[in-house]
């Protein structure tokens, strides 16, 4: 590999390290993130100067090929080999990996001794048994979110990846997403005081099908609409959100209860298009989820309450409640002037305006950011997936696990199985016991 070579690869993870002022050694990346110390620039540098990441790609549709695109931008990275078993897509993926070696049987390409990393990006019912089967096979992975589609699977997953000695990641994007990790730096110094709720929303309108040229593939390409495969909306959208929360609060709820339907397509899917929860932590409070998909007016949106002030994440902002005290107070005194009031009232706080529109935005990040629609169905540019993509190829060359991201996943899963199942069962569903890992807080 040539010096020129050294010198330009990987800005993208190099970049988002030295932006956050993340180093080695580093101790605002020792206590807010832990899971960038495998990705520091010197660790990148040194995989750079061994060899490139060997890759193989499982399911390459819409998702598979978003990961593609970004794979080919990153110089320590090489796709030898994908697979699918539908022949469209890997025919589409082909022509953008040309020399990659093709398969049908996702067991043939774990046998290739040329591969160090695998990339699953499949339906979720299948999430599981092909982690499992690549961690056996000796080969480093990366698998989309969620965990699996039941709770036994999620432990099976988590006990076989301790039982291994490979890499595992999943696609937590907003783990590597610049402006959630400075949120999170931020929230941990005291920014908004103490945490006292978390309200996260995502809405769309749209119907999620997919065209299918001929029926009997309906279940294969609109899997998400079905239960054989897919958990609806909690898995597809409400794990990033829930995974935002846990993080912030660093410790996990215990119980949870909600309802869920399908209030508008009805058309023969069997997931809900409508979802409301409430999961509540030990100490009495609250993260409030909600998220449909026949209206698409409140967009996405994942708030941080604190006493002090709120973060609104997937907008990378922030606001102080003293912000809306001096606004009410100018008013105050202005309508003194104009004669509204006598004299000042005396009912002090109470009076304040309550208006969520007099609050002021302040910047997470100094460079401009984008804010998060949540319309995108494949992924948002820039949201942390080829950050997060990056570094796995680096592990893949180093063998160097990233801290937390396999059980902040397993925990985001289990949030949102335990959502679906007090849907379903119209009551309060408390965290299983058999379910709950080392790793877990309360």
């Amino acid at each position: 590999m040539t010096n020129n070579r050294n010198e330009s690869i990987d800005m993208g993870l190099r970049n988002f390290i030295k932006t956050l002022g993340c180093m080695t050694g580093g101790t605002a990346l020792l206590a807010t993130t832990p899971w960038l110390t495998s990705c520091t620039p010197e660790k990148l540098e040194e995989a750079a100067r061994e060899r490139r990441a060997r890759i193989g790609v499982i399911g390459t549709g819409s998702r598979g090929q978003y990961h593609i695109h970004n794979l080919l931008k990153i110089q320590i990275a090489e796709i030898v080999a994908l697979c699918d078993i539908y022949q469209p897509n890997l025919d589409a993926a082909a022509k953008l990996v040309p020399g990659a070696r093709l398969y049908k049987d996702h067991r043939k390409l774990l046998e290739d001794k040329d591969i160090d990393g695998v990339i699953i990006a499949t339906p979720l019912g299948t999430h599981a048994a092909l982690t499992i089967d690549s961690l056996e096979a000796g080969k480093h992975t990366f698998c989309e979110k969620a965990m699996a589609l039941t709770m036994d699977q999620c432990k099976a997953v988590y006990d076989k990846y301790r039982d291994s000695d490979r890499v595992l990641f999943y696609c937590m994007q907003r783990m590597y997403d610049e402006k959630y990790v400075k949120a999170f730096q931020m929230i941990r110094t005291g920014l908004i005081g103490d945490i006292v709720g978390m309200r996260c929303h995502w809405f769309r309108n749209a119907d999620w099908r997919r065209e299918v040229p001929s029926p009997e593939l309906e279940r294969l390409i609109n899997w998400r609409l079905y239960r054989e495969n897919s958990a609806g909306l909690m898995t597809e959208l409400g794990s990033h959100q829930l995974e935002v929360c846990t993080l912030v609060a660093d410790k996990m709820p215990t119980r949870v209860a909600g309802f869920g339907d399908i209030v508008y397509w009805k058309d023969g899917r069997e997931v809900y298009d409508t979802v409301s929860l409430t999961y509540q932590f030990g100490d009495g409070r609250n993260i409030v989820y909600e998220s449909l998909i026949s209206n698409k007016f409140n967009g996405m949106e994942e708030q941080i309450l604190g006493k002090a002030g709120t973060v609104d994440l997937s907008k990378g902002v922030y606001y102080l409640e003293e912000d809306d005290l001096v606004f009410g107070v100018r008013q105050l005194l202005t309508q003194v002037r104009d004669g509204v009031f006598a004299a000042v009232p005396t009912a002090g706080p109470s009076w304040r305006p309550e208006l969520r529109d007099k609050y002021v935005p302040h910047a997470i990040l100094k460079q401009a950011s984008g804010a998060a629609t949540g319309q995108n169905m494949i992924g948002e540019q820039n949201d942390g997936s080829d950050i997060i993509l990056e570094a796995f190829c680096q592990s893949c060359i180093t063998g160097e696990r990233a801290r937390n991201v396999v059980e902040e996943c397993y925990s985001a899963t289990i949030l949102c199985l335990m959502g679906n199942q007090a849907m379903d069962e119209k009551r309060v569903v408390s965290l299983p016991e058999e379910y709950i890992i080392p790793y877990m807080k309360f």
